[in-house]
């Protein structure tokens, strides 16, 4: 039992690693034209909708950004316990990258993909195994291109 609470408690370091790894990274590329990015989020009002799928089995917990916050700092829902498949469709605004991230604590029993759909077309689809799901699906804002 004690061998299964250390591979939870490291699970879970990793897993906070590698979350943090991925909004220091949007940070970092977002945060070098802050100014710009603000500029840019009240002049892009458009919002836009995408769907976030995940699929496969052993996701403890799904993050997401669903429309609330701002560009540089969005708001995160979370889904304790899923259902697989899940599927959630929302409404983004300007800048905002739409953003679903599926969290397994099993680094064993996790096979999972997500993906984000926009009128139609995925634009961003992840696949893995274990720990290597926990960065998720993060794509560009489509009303920037």
């Amino acid at each position: 039992m004690n061998r299964t609470v250390r591979n939870i408690r490291n699970v879970r370091t990793v897993r906070t690693a590698v979350c943090a790894a991925v909004v220091l990274g949007l940070a970092v590329g977002l945060g070098a034209c802050s100014e710009t990015v603000d500029q840019v989020d009240k002049a892009v009002d458009e919002t836009y909708e995408v769907t976030y799928e995940v699929t496969g089995r052993g996701v403890d917990e799904i993050q997401f950004h669903a429309g609330g916050g701002k560009a540089m700092d969005p708001e995160i829902e979370t889904v304790k316990s899923p259902k697989l498949p899940w599927r959630k469709t929302v409404t983004l605004r300007g800048i905002m990258p739409p953003a679903v991230m599926p969290i397994a604590l099993d680094e064993d029993g996790a096979d999972v993909t997500c993906s984000i759909t926009y009128k139609g077309k995925v634009i961003k689809k992840v696949e893995g195994e274990g720990l290597v799901t926990a960065g998720g699906c993060v794509a560009v804002s489509p009303v920037t291109g």
